[in-house]
């Protein structure tokens, strides 16, 4: 059944936001700060590991290092795209919308929670490359994988940052669903170039959300998301960077 895979992960996410909701709720003020910090540094450290997978190589047992001005190139123009649209805003107008809708208006956290959440399991080659696969072969492997790591980043987010995390199921929804749906028209493009350039511009603005919930920052990731488009545009520009 070309599609499952999207249930499947979005039905994760909100099983892992109802379980971290029950079991936030036994944790005092300070077990969720902890818990932040830990999710904080954990995001950090999953980000760094995937940018070095795409800057380092190893030629001859020399370890090198690469592709920096890559990524300053995409994080700048997407950055500039992403101020002149707002994509931010119109996320948090969402956020704002969804909290009212929701009965959750005197949640002071929930447009946060949800932003972050949203960003940390949306963005990111699996999701990419797992709805094309369901959507040409049918085949939700990859997605299925991603829907336990997905259950698992969500119920320690929504222990820490409440019912906000819980509505991230709809952003991861509607975005692999219209990969699902648009994978033929999306496969040629998405080559192995390609997606190394997303994994490795994507694990830059997961950092971006880590230092959000280490450091209590507001670093405007949805702002940067054009990134990954510019990431994806690189790989057919003959030029190395």
């Amino acid at each position: 059944m070309i599609g499952l895979g999207t249930i499947i992960n979005t039905v994760a996410v909100i099983v892992g936001g109802f379980i971290g909701l029950f079991g936030g709720s036994f944790l005092k003020e300070r077990h969720q700060r902890s818990l932040t910090f830990a999710c904080g540094v954990s995001v950090l450290f999953i980000s760094i590991a995937g940018g070095m997978e795409g800057m380092l190589t190893v030629d001859g047992g020399i370890i090198s290092a690469g592709r920096s001005m890559f990524v300053t190139i995409c994080i700048l123009l997407g950055a500039v795209t992403g101020e002149l649209i707002n994509i931010e805003g119109a996320f948090e107008r969402f956020g704002e919308w969804l909290k009212i809708k929701s009965g959750n208006a005197k949640d002071a956290r929930f447009v946060d929670g949800f932003l972050t959440t949203s960003f940390t399991i949306c963005i990111g080659a699996m999701a990419v490359v797992g709805s094309i696969q369901d959507g040409i072969n049918g085949d939700y492997s990859i997605l299925a994988i991603k829907a336990i790591l997905d259950l698992i980043i969500v119920l320690v987010l929504t222990s820490t940052m409440g019912k906000g995390c819980i509505f991230s199921a709809i952003p991861i929804f509607v975005f692999q669903g219209s990969i699902t749906l648009l994978a033929r028209v999306i496969e040629p493009i998405m080559t192995d170039s390609a997606l190394g350039n997303l994994s490795l511009v994507g694990s830059v603005l997961i950092f971006c959300v880590g230092i959000n919930l280490v450091w209590d920052k507001k670093i405007p990731v949805a702002n940067f998301l054009p990134a990954i488009v510019f990431a994806v545009i690189g790989a057919f520009i003959p030029v190395a960077i």
